[in-house]
């Protein structure tokens, strides 16, 4: 019976440990408590081979691409791989009506036809170094305001300051909520060129309709190189670069994938909020993103009613409304998966919990207000977050005659703050680089978004904040009448109002009726909204920081307390798993391109499948990148934490080989930002076995596949 006892302990002990999942961690502290967990999921490398300062290690193989997505570098020739949608902005440049490779794809079959993105950048960590007491000396006994001042100003000090190799930077981030400071030690390549991308009814497959969804058949993935000069440093485009060699290079394995397998991913997940207590998750999901949402929701109707009936506005918004959409549907996503998980239940038994801990630990006077100080704050702060949000969405975001309306009201401030010099190069920039704008805006979709947001934003703004142009609003008299004489409407008008000296232009401005409605909606944001919004931020960002503090203080290491993430490189990990969405429901954790097949819709805008696709599909010719069923896998889901930025992050092996390419999640764990759950949280990543069928068997991009490493399946003894 003892024996059997101590069987039973060791099993649970086992369970628990095997069931540790969730969280995004630094690669310089895996070892110990998170190189266990890993290795009891299965995985079978070491901490040093994922973060090494002295060998090549696995971080040296995951650039951050473009400042906002992942990528993974899959060659020794500086090959790398990200999403598709995350490459679709330089993929939209190379585009015309002429040579549309958005619709048709694009593959360079050798290096002279790879093409050049101009201001595109990878960078890579180098070293990962803790220098919280750097930044936080001196800073005791500050107010806040001060406290922040000196952490600001020296943060930029120690910038400049802390070893670097030559062309090198130092980034230092706030962990942990501010009590805590990194510095990541960088290195940035500026010559990037796209290799290929296969066309959007591959790589965005579904579209809006299949987005944040599971089952996924979205080839999400592009292709790009990394240049550097001939020391294998970084450099501008030149045309006497080369080839970077990396450090560290992904083998792709194309064995077939089980449920339960570990998987890990990598990369620089933008931002998440585990820690909001349980006021400010409530006003996320009951005020905040319903605003948010609406505002959205009528955006996309009109931008895709337009895209659909004309194709040259498809090409010149299909960013736009990308970018638009992906937010809109995440916050649909996350509120319903806040409210069907109890987020709100979960945090408050969670703070009910650290009170208990804090008082047992005698640190009432520290800790003990932060609850009753995050109540009053976050009640404070209710209409003015509302305000700020739909300022955001309105203003600045999804009108774009409101938006230049913005940019020109910015001017007119520079000439009142800082002169006529500042006022003059501003200008002159404007006048010069407006025009990159209007090659993409379409008037006639603009003035319909306008008439329906306009009128969103004078409903849902709280009426304190409301300025007297929008007071008794009809909203088709207003459009009509700004649509039909702002200079703002036309990159004409737009230069025209700029010509002349500063007090020609500064009349211009304030005669013109698109300007004056953004300057009215403008000065009453910036009066009567962001003082006391910055306020009340800057009191909860403080209360934030200590019940951070408290929580990191006061719990166990068994409860596996992880910063949020900040952009920064971190890793992932978890198994490959399906989940139950609803009550009779449970999906599978696997697609294939027969599921390609069942969505197929003729010449729709998002379900439409390229004839040779069909033809390959017909002839079941899937080369060696079939499973051991037959089938092609396109893509596959599992419990790693990931979040926006993730985009394009390598989904590894137990082995660190390239399995898939992470990009989305599903909807029902989109809450993850804030809440994570293993029971819903899915991230969906583009099985690497359909990357190599369509650029090996579609693309016949034969240079491509013989520059990679593929780890053929083990054959097994018979």
């Amino acid at each position: 019976m003892k024996n059997l006892r101590h069987l039973f302990l060791f099993l649970l002990i086992c369970l628990n440990a095997v069931a540790q999942q969730g969280g995004m961690w630094l690669p310089n502290l895996l070892k110990g408590d998170r190189e266990t967990e890993m290795k009891n999921l299965g995985m079978k490398l070491t901490a040093e081979q994922i973060y090494s300062l002295n060998n090549s290690s696995l971080k040296d193989a995951v650039p951050q691409f473009d400042g906002g997505c992942t990528a993974e570098v899959i060659s020794e020739k500086g090959l790398i791989l990200t999403n598709h949608h995350c490459g679709f902005d330089a993929i939209q440049n190379h585009s015309s009506v002429a040579h549309d490779y958005l619709r048709d794809g694009f593959w360079a079959y050798s290096l002279e036809e790879e093409l050049t993105n101009p201001d595109m950048v990878v960078t890579f960590v180098v070293r990962i170094d803790d220098v919280t007491a750097q930044v936080l000396e001196g800073t005791e006994g500050l107010t806040e305001v001060e406290k922040q001042k000196k952490i600001q100003s020296t943060i930029a000090a120690l910038t400049q300051s802390l070893p670097r190799e030559p062309g090198q930077d130092n980034l230092i981030k706030p962990f942990y909520d501010g009590n805590q400071y990194i510095c990541f030690v960088t290195e940035t390549f500026r010559d990037i060129r796209l290799v290929g991308a296969p066309p959007s009814s591959i790589g965005k497959f579904g579209s809006d309709t299949d987005n944040w969804v599971w089952p996924r058949h979205t080839g999400d993935f592009s292709i790009f190189r990394i240049y550097a000069d001939k020391n294998n440093r970084p450099a501008k485009y030149s045309k006497d670069n080369v080839p970077y060699k990396p450090k560290h290079f992904f083998p792709i394995s194309i064995s077939d994938i089980k449920e339960n397998d570990f998987t890990m991913v990598m990369g620089y997940p933008g931002r998440t909020q585990e820690y909001l207590p349980s006021f400010a998750v409530e006003q996320i999901m009951n005020s905040l993103n319903p605003a948010k949402i609406e505002v959205r929701d009528a955006t996309l109707k009109i931008q895709e009613r337009f895209m659909r009936k004309d194709q040259a506005t498809k090409i010149m918004y299909a960013s736009k409304n990308s970018s638009i959409a992906n937010a809109w549907k995440k916050w649909i996503g996350e509120t319903k998966g806040l409210k069907k998980s109890n987020a709100v239940g979960v945090k408050q038994k969670f703070e009910a919990a650290l009170t208990e801990k804090i008082h047992k630990a005698g640190k009432q006077a520290e800790y003990g207000m932060l609850l009753a100080d995050f109540e009053k704050n976050y009640a404070a702060i209710r209409d003015y977050a509302l305000a700020r949000d739909l300022f955001s969405e309105v203003v600045t975001r999804n009108c774009e005659l409101l938006q230049n309306g913005y940019k020109l009201f910015q001017l007119e401030q520079l000439l009142t703050n800082k002169g006529e010099q500042a006022f003059s190069d501003r200008k002159n920039a404007l006048y010069k680089g407006i025009d990159a704008f209007y090659k993409e805006y379409n008037v006639e979709l603009d003035r319909n978004v306008f008439e329906q947001v306009i009128a969103i934003y004078a409903n849902r703004l709280p009426k304190q904040f409301l300025p007297s142009s929008l007071e008794q609003l009809n909203a088709a008299q207003l459009t009509a009448a700004i649509y039909s004489q702002s200079g703002i409407t036309s990159l004409e008008g737009f230069r025209k109002l700029l010509e002349g000296d500063s007090a020609t232009v500064i009349a211009n401005l304030n005669a013109d009726k698109g300007y004056l409605l953004a300057k009215s909606l403008t000065e009453m944001y910036l009066k009567s909204v962001a003082p006391t919004y910055d306020a009340l931020s800057m009191k909860n960002a403080a209360t934030q920081r200590q019940y951070m503090k408290a929580i990191v203080e006061l719990s166990p290491k068994s409860d596996r307390i992880f910063p949020d993430a900040n952009s920064t490189l971190r890793v992932t990990f978890g198994k490959v798993k399906g989940y139950k969405p609803a009550d009779g429901v449970y999906y599978q954790p696997f697609t294939t391109l027969d599921g390609v097949m069942e969505k197929y819709i003729p010449g729709d805008y998002e379900f439409d499948v390229p004839q040779k696709l069909i033809d390959l599909y017909n002839a079941k010719d899937y080369g060696r990148y079939a499973n051991t069923e037959g089938k092609l896998p396109v893509a596959f889901i599992a419990t790693n934490h990931t979040t926006g930025g993730n985009s394009g992050s390598p989904a590894l092996d137990a082995e660190g080989n390239l399995i898939g390419c992470n990009f989305d999640r599903v909807w029902e764990g989109t809450m993850s930002d804030i809440y994570y759950s293993p029971d819903i949280c899915r991230n969906i990543m583009v099985d690497a076995r359909y990357v190599l069928f369509i650029i090996d068997k579609f693309a016949n991009a034969q240079n491509l596949i013989n520059e990679l490493k593929i780890i053929t399946p083990k054959k097994k003894n018979k």
